[in-house]
């Protein structure tokens, strides 16, 4: 039976697609740097879906421990979904190295130092799929939040090299770019309810995607319109508004 291992597996896509693919029959082994928040719903997961569901403590920002803590995670995987996000505050960013720091390290860093180890093992093993949750907010700088966007620039630009690296390797990549979804993290901003998501259509979208083999994903559909819109945009009108 094959195994995923779900990276950040507190937060609220993670726990869809979590279900989703325990759903599908996939056994799965979720990594958090809270544990005991996520027991009541690992009980969950066993009892409704009768799988095998390991955990391990996994600090996205602790760099030092990835080595030791991929060498030891508990059985053979077949793929990685990657679901690590942190918004960060863009004004206290400006003014705070430590903020500017954090938002750059937990969506880009921190996924990079663990991603470039399983990806070393899938490219050896010749097979596996790496799934990770970029944003639409990469494709261009916005006033409001360019330090996160910036971030997710970032790792898209990773898993794009990582897929051209990977792919005569047997090993498929899917970078996900998810509009407004309606999460504990952008719980309080006022999203246009037409243009945002919930959790668990994005984590159907993402099984769908990565069982066929696909390389990018934008959730919803109408986002990859939206984002080529805005890229047109000239940089002399596009500084002058308020996005």
């Amino acid at each position: 039976m094959s195994t995923v291992l779900i990276i950040g597996a507190n937060s609220d896509i993670a726990k869809a697609t979590a279900r989703v693919y325990a759903g599908f029959g996939y056994d799965l082994i979720l990594a958090a740097s809270s544990l005991e928040v996520l027991d009541p719903f690992v009980n969950d997961l066993k009892i409704r879906y009768d799988r095998n569901i390991d955990t391990i403590e996994l600090d996205i920002l602790n760099y030092q421990s990835h080595a030791e803590i991929c060498k030891n995670i508990p059985k053979h995987i077949d793929g990685v979904i990657v679901a690590v996000g942190y918004l960060g505050d863009q004004f206290k960013s400006q003014n705070d190295f430590d903020e500017t720091q954090k938002i750059t390290d937990t969506n880009y860093t921190g996924i990079v130092s663990v991603l470039n180890i399983i990806a070393n093992d899938f490219e050896k093993r010749k097979s596996g799929f790496i799934v990770a949750i970029s944003s639409v907010a990469g494709e261009r700088g916005r006033k409001k939040n360019y330090q996160y966007g910036a971030a997710k620039a970032a790792l898209t630009t990773y898993l794009s090299g990582l897929r051209n690296r990977l792919y005569d390797k047997g090993v498929s990549v899917l970078t996900v770019k998810p509009g407004f979804v309606l999460t504990k993290m952008t719980r309080g901003l006022d999203l246009p309810e037409k243009l945002t998501a919930q959790p668990k259509e994005v984590a159907l979208a993402i099984y769908s995607a990565q069982q066929k083999g696909k390389d990018t994903l934008y959730y919803y559909k109408k986002w990859r319109l939206i984002m080529w819109i805005i890229r047109m945009i000239p940089e002399k009108i596009f500084k002058r508004l308020d996005l």
